[in-house]
């Protein structure tokens, strides 16, 4: 990744905003710059009090949706054609059009949506949506939806944690918090569930169960008289 080779952390203290966004909506639109790890030194800067955490977000946020659609302009547009064209690699090209094109068509939302959390994706998801002519709308939402989600996931992490959250994103990824996340919304939702269920057992244990009759006291009868 380029971020090995480039301060970016100095880069962005120096440049500020201004290449943030800059960075960011590069990835974002195909091009294998550290726009992440842009993000990630913006925002343990705005812990040391350098910048805002408030607008690096935001503005994390704008260039990733702004990117993305650049990138899927570009995918749309000549995409195809690249993929298509006669010449080197044509098996393979083709390959990922027979391959890509259903795979959006059936999971499109899910992959542009996770896709900004994935190195290889968060570069390439609006290339190709745009060539398998996923329709924008769908695309511009579920963009949207994980831009801001992006953003203020990482954003936040990285301010709260500081440096130690910063070395880690770059050196694992999301893979190892996603991991940890998905396992405790599984405990948490497998808990949840267990509980409803047994209540409904419970439930239909009791109104299965036989009503018995309490037994009638005999009325006595005076026979006075």
């Amino acid at each position: 990744m380029l971020a090995s080779v480039i301060n970016v952390t100095h880069l962005v203290e120096a440049a500020g905003y201004p290449l943030l966004f800059l960075v960011v909506m590069s990835e974002s639109s195909g091009v294998p710059v550290p726009g992440e790890t842009g993000l990630i030194a913006a925002a343990v800067l705005a812990s040391q009090g350098k910048m805002q955490i408030e607008i690096v977000i935001a503005l994390a946020a704008a260039a990733a949706i702004v990117g993305d659609n650049i990138g899927y302009v570009i995918g749309r547009k000549g995409g195809r054609w690249l993929l298509e064209r006669p010449g080197r690699f044509e098996r393979q090209r083709n390959e990922v059009l027979e391959i890509g094109e259903p795979f959006f068509e059936r999971h499109g939302p899910k992959a542009v949506y996770f896709g900004r959390f994935v190195l290889g994706l968060r570069v390439w998801a609006s290339w190709l949506a745009g060539a398998t002519r996923m329709p924008w709308r769908s695309f511009a939402l579920w963009n949207a939806l994980g831009g801001i989600t992006w953003a203020c996931a990482i954003g936040l992490i990285a301010y709260f944690l500081g440096s130690s959250a910063g070395g880690a994103i770059e050196a694992f990824g999301l893979y190892g918090l996603a991991a940890v996340l998905v396992a405790i919304a599984s405990v948490l939702i497998a808990r949840r569930r267990h509980r409803r269920r047994k209540a409904a057992e419970d439930g239909a244990r009791a109104a299965s169960r036989p009503v018995v009759d309490e037994p009638t006291q005999p009325t006595s009868v005076d026979g006075a008289g």
